[in-house]
């Protein structure tokens, strides 16, 4: 079975530098990566093809995203990462992601370089700690490519 490396990506520099270590991680052991972003529901939607589109321009940024931070490592490898963008509450996100995959070998999440380390990593570390079927890779937001190189 494919080791399967869980990114959970938004705007924030930690998040990007989560998916290059998750992205050479997975080059390096011939695994996979999941790219999960969630789309917070609005107040209000009245019609579901706003909330589809939404969606969609939020998968479309993301994948402009991935190909940005890890594009050429990516292609060197082979690997093509799957992305999901799902509605709601990031942490039932992730929780129900992982519930559906066998192959999830580690939720890799960025942590802020100073102040709050970002909801997801305070989650995940404190009140949740242990609860996932899977470990949770904290990778510090401000690695060089240098320093991921030489941990992944």
């Amino acid at each position: 079975m494919v080791r399967t490396y869980l990114v959970v990506i938004d705007d924030s520099p930690e998040a990007r530098v989560a998916l290059r270590f998750a992205a050479r991680r997975a080059a390096k052991t011939g695994g996979a990566v999941d790219v999960l972003a969630v789309v917070e529901p609005q107040d209000f939607v009245q019609w579901g093809g706003v909330q589809a589109a939404m969606e969609e321009e939020q998968r479309l940024r993301i994948e402009a995203s991935v190909a940005a931070s890890v594009g050429e490592i990516m292609d060197a490898a082979g690997i093509t990462p799957e992305i999901v963008v799902r509605p709601g509450d990031p942490v039932a996100a992730v929780r129900a992601h992982i519930g559906t995959r066998d192959d999830v070998a580690a939720l890799v999440l960025g942590a802020a370089q100073s102040g709050h380390p970002g909801p997801m990593v305070a989650h995940f570390t404190g009140h949740d700690a242990g609860k996932l079927p899977c470990p949770v890779m904290i990778i510090p937001g401000g690695l060089t490519d240098e320093q991921l190189e030489g941990l992944s």
